[in-house]
């Protein structure tokens, strides 16, 4: 029985909520996006691709589906201006990912840039375009998506692990800042889950999730009022560790294990 207070307000009565998830056409964001409207949420769905979202729609009625391109800052603010006139915005959620596995003696810098746009730079956009409305009135919850790949540096995430660092690194400094003021602000951190962005992957991937059970875990961390979301825990709490081996043990171990 965990006796200190949550971190945040549990979120668990969705009846009459707006959440607003970019980044939801495919894998954990339309997951969790269905999980919500199936709880009765009002879900507004985003991403760049209209197709997928507007299949969305005809699958779950009331959602609503806005495409954008989240590395477009001035689309980010034209669509949260089009939301926040239709009312309150309870949750936003970014969950638009860019993956490519790379190493240090392949380096691609458009690459590399590319996952900085959006794995990175659109969540400020976002942040940049909600924030203003969310202070005013008090209220309204955050949720970044990252990765275990943040917590160190691992082999083949030259691009990827150091946007998922800068955005683990975000989440705390914003629930430093916004906390006091009424805003919740939580961090998911997944593990391996069977996405789009993974299916390239040539390494086996332990402890696998399908975006449904990702969903799941995410809406039960919100419900639980938590900061960090991190699933599944016999993965990830071993990624966990990893943070806490001196540098020599750890380069030694990764080194062993990596081809």
């Amino acid at each position: 029985m965990n006796l200190l207070p949550s971190l945040n307000p549990p979120l668990q009565d969705w009846r009459g909520k707006t959440v607003w998830i970019v980044g939801a056409s495919t894998g954990i964001g339309h997951a969790t996006a269905a999980a919500l409207h199936g709880l009765g949420a009002r879900v507004i769905v985003s991403a760049r691709k209209a197709l997928a979202l507007n299949a969305f729609v005809q699958q779950f009625p009331g959602a609503q589906a806005l495409a954008l391109d989240a590395t477009d800052p001035q689309a980010v603010q034209t669509a949260a201006q089009l939301l926040l006139a239709q009312g309150p915005l309870d949750l936003v959620m970014y969950c638009a990912g860019h993956y490519q596995a790379m190493r240090a003696d392949a380096m691609d810098l458009p690459e590399f840039r590319r996952h900085i746009e959006v794995n990175y730079l659109g969540a400020l956009n976002l942040l940049h375009a909600v924030l203003p409305a969310l202070l005013a009135r008090g209220a309204g919850h955050l949720s970044l998506v990252g990765s275990v790949a943040g917590y160190r540096g691992l082999p083949q995430s030259l691009a990827y692990g150091p946007t998922k660092a800068a955005l683990i690194n975000l989440a705390e400094t914003l629930y430093l800042d916004l906390r006091p003021k009424g805003l919740g602000v939580s961090l998911i951190n997944p593990g391996f889950v069977a996405t789009p962005l993974t299916a390239g992957n040539a390494f086996a991937m332990p402890a696998l999730l399908t975006p449904e059970q990702a969903a799941r875990a995410i809406v039960q961390g919100w419900a639980d009022g938590k900061f960090e979301i991190h699933f599944p825990k016999r993965f990830t709490l071993w990624m966990k560790a990893l943070r806490w081996l001196p540098d020599r043990v750890f380069f030694y171990l990764l080194g062993r294990a990596t081809p």
